[in-house]
């Protein structure tokens, strides 16, 4: 089994966090079975001062998982139709937590396929409500601890990222939030790195769905 990330990996700075996760693999155990993905896209959100965080109205019932112990899981729901999953990080008091965009699936493809079918694979895990979607998270996940030696839902170490294959900028969907805040380079995202052997078990289990629906 691979290592997974400890506490100490996430009691650190957000944007340090953000950017180390690119490259782990993300792993949820659903009835005995992994569905996992390789992390390729995070957005860091830190503190009450930043005003595109959820802690900018500061401790709420919603907002309580922020201010908690790092290592937790914060999952949100939002536009009334999709759950987002946020890793807390930082020293526990100080609310900040990153923001897990998007995935490039890697086990469990089936389960995966029948979630998100009809979309091709390269649209399966492109964004935070599909990558929850994908991976059957929802209000359930919300303040599980990622740590925790028998913890369904966790993240295990991955091969480092270079600089050159990731790219950094602005957090999305702020519109409504003020500069500088708004304008905030903390989103980082690395090329797929798609491989030939799992694109091909990715559009075999896509085809299986559909081959099941037409027989249906």
């Amino acid at each position: 089994m691979s290592s997974r990330l400890t506490r100490n990996f996430f009691a650190r700075p957000t944007l340090q966090v953000a950017r180390e996760l690119l490259g782990a693999r993300l792993v949820h155990i659903e009835d005995t079975q992994r569905l996992a993905g390789w992390i390729t896209e995070t957005e860091a959100y830190i503190g009450e001062a930043d005003l595109g965080c959820h802690a900018r109205a500061g401790r709420t019932p919603r907002t309580q998982v922020m201010f908690g112990p790092p290592g937790h899981t914060y999952v949100y729901f939002t536009y009334g139709m999709h759950w987002c999953l946020n890793f807390v990080t930082e020293a526990e008091g100080f609310p900040a937590a990153v923001l897990i965009r998007a995935i490039q699936p890697c086990e469990g493809l089936a389960v995966i396929a029948a979630r998100r079918a009809p979309q091709p694979p390269a649209r399966w895990t492109d964004g935070p409500g599909k990558t929850c979607q994908a991976l059957g998270l929802d209000r359930r996940h919300n303040g599980l601890d990622l740590c925790q030696p028998n913890a369904e839902l966790f993240v295990e170490i991955g091969p480092p990222i270079p600089s050159e294959n990731v790219t950094i900028g602005p957090r999305v969907g702020l519109n409504t939030v003020p500069e500088p805040w708004k304008s905030m380079p903390w989103r980082f995202k690395v090329y797929r790195y798609l491989t030939a052997e799992i694109a091909e078990n990715a559009e075999q289990a896509l085809i299986t769905v559909e081959n099941a629906e037409n027989a249906e």
